[in-house]
């Protein structure tokens, strides 16, 4: 997970700690943030910093160079990969079989469930780790050692509570995936990808089905 401090042109991205002291911090900040579950530096080395949405969308830039915050395709890609049906990895909430269960990781990490218990755990090499999340309000979030989200670069539309982007995690007690809604002030994990170039048109030599983008390289 990524603990990056500062934006990639060397800006700091600033530390705000979580509910556990200040419930309202979050929920009013519409720039870039980071922090800690339960403001506990010490969880940094194995899960990471937890981040709000506007960090992804700061266009400074979260990853290393050559790297970026996947998109909901992106994620969809790699299900697919894993074995989900095509047409469901297009649904929100939960979704497929055993898929999240091979993306987690580290079993001592998570609470007893159907998620360590099936055989296919950990074996993508993924290891997504159970570093829950920073929130304003109580809705349903699940804790430290339960649940790990991690955001993707797409927004998700607005509700009651206010905007969304989407969230894609994983969940002790179910070996599936969930992607779904979350409020862009909660604090996630973040997983960077590294960009894969190659030419989109299938006609071309260099054609690559998982290029993210042309980069001018469709050569004759």
């Amino acid at each position: 997970n990524l603990k990056v401090t500062h934006y990639n042109n060397g800006d700091e991205i600033q530390f705000v700690q979580s509910e556990s002291s200040e419930p309202d911090v979050w929920e009013n900040l519409s720039t870039g943030a980071y922090g800690y579950y339960n403001d506990d530096p010490s969880h940094l080395d194995t899960y990471g910093n937890l981040y709000n949405w506007a960090a992804v969308n700061d266009d400074r830039g979260l990853c290393m160079d050559g790297w970026h915050v996947p998109s909901d395709e992106e994620f969809k890609l790699l299900e697919i990969y894993l074995g989900m049906d095509p047409d469901e990895a297009d649904n929100s909430f939960d979704r497929g079989t055993d898929e999240g269960s091979q993306l987690a990781g580290d079993e001592e990490l998570w609470t007893n469930g159907d998620l360590e218990n099936n055989e296919v755990f950990g074996i993508s090499g993924f290891t997504g780790l159970p570093g829950g999340n920073t929130n304003w309000q109580s809705i349903g979030l699940a804790d430290f050692g339960e649940s790990g989200g991690h955001w993707s670069t797409d927004e998700r539309g607005t509700n009651e509570y206010g905007e969304n982007a989407s969230d894609w995690g994983v969940y002790y007690a179910n070996s599936y995936l969930t992607n779904q809604a979350s409020l862009k002030p909660y604090g996630k994990s973040i997983r960077c990808l590294e960009n894969i170039y190659g030419c989109t048109d299938s006609t071309m030599w260099n054609y690559n089905e998982n290029a993210n983008t042309d980069n001018n390289s469709c050569i004759e």
